[in-house]
């Protein structure tokens, strides 16, 4: 990636995402497992942390947090200490296409818009082995929200998630990888633009002024845009799902 390219999108997105919000829904697909104490967690793709360190507050368990973005997980460490959490908390560098944990190391694996990178099917096949008998997965990743969409959308995700799938499809999954379907739910079809999409729009606006002299940094502003425009046509068609399981 172009430097300039890459300095301007670090720059946009830094701590864009509702975190407060996001978490929301974190709790609501915590809430639909059994009530759980001092368990070995494993948060897969964690980033920054933000629902690795909410589990740990959640279960009281311990909580391994995965992902191989070392700037990220340095921050994660940074915020697991000011909690009090370092304790019961440890990031690893690993890369979710080399997890090379024992099998049955965790009574419940969670994951937040990484799965895409292996695909939906083939990480509750791979993941399944990590889990302790009677344990749980969690996904949370983008879907469909509804079949049949819109030519222009429907190739812009392809594009981007050439897995993506309606939340009946990721559903109709589950059961021939292994696990039972405690419970689901997409995101709320606005959900998106408040977490998302809404302060994106808000930043590009700002950083178009800020850039205004510098051709370069525009043109990667007006291809975010239209990232944004794309939603404002299509929001309704996608977004995202909780899939809570049982092995």
């Amino acid at each position: 990636m172009n430097p300039v390219v890459g300095d301007i999108l670090s720059e946009l997105h830094r701590d864009l995402l509702d975190e407060a919000g996001r978490l929301e829904y974190t709790r609501r697909a915590f809430g639909m497992l059994p009530k759980m104490n001092r368990h070995d967690i494993l948060d897969i793709g964690c980033g920054k942390g933000e629902p690795t360190l909410e589990l740990a507050k959640l279960s009281n368990g311990t909580v391994t947090g995965i992902d191989i973005n070392q700037a990220t997980l340095d921050e994660f460490d940074r915020k697991a200490g000011e909690l009090g959490l370092s304790d019961r908390v440890k990031s690893m560098n690993t890369s979710l296409r080399d997890i090379d944990f024992p099998d049955r190391s965790f009574d419940l694996i969670w994951t937040e818009g990484s799965i895409f990178v292996i695909g939906f099917e083939k990480g509750l096949r791979e993941w399944r082995r990590l889990i302790r008998p009677n344990g749980f997965l969690v996904v949370h990743e983008m879907c469909w929200l509804r079949p049949d969409p819109p030519d222009e959308i429907r190739l812009h995700w392809e594009k981007m998630y050439p897995g993506i799938c309606t939340v009946k499809e990721g559903v109709d999954v589950v059961p021939g990888c292994g696990y039972h379907l405690v419970g689901h739910f997409p995101l709320p079809d606005d959900a998106w633009w408040h977490l998302y999409y809404k302060p994106l729009e808000e930043r590009i606006r700002a950083f178009k002024h800020k850039y205004g002299d510098d051709p370069k940094s525009l043109a990667v502003l007006d291809k975010q845009q239209s990232e944004v425009d794309l939603y404002h046509k299509h929001g309704k068609w996608y977004g995202s799902a909780f899939f809570v399981m049982q092995k």
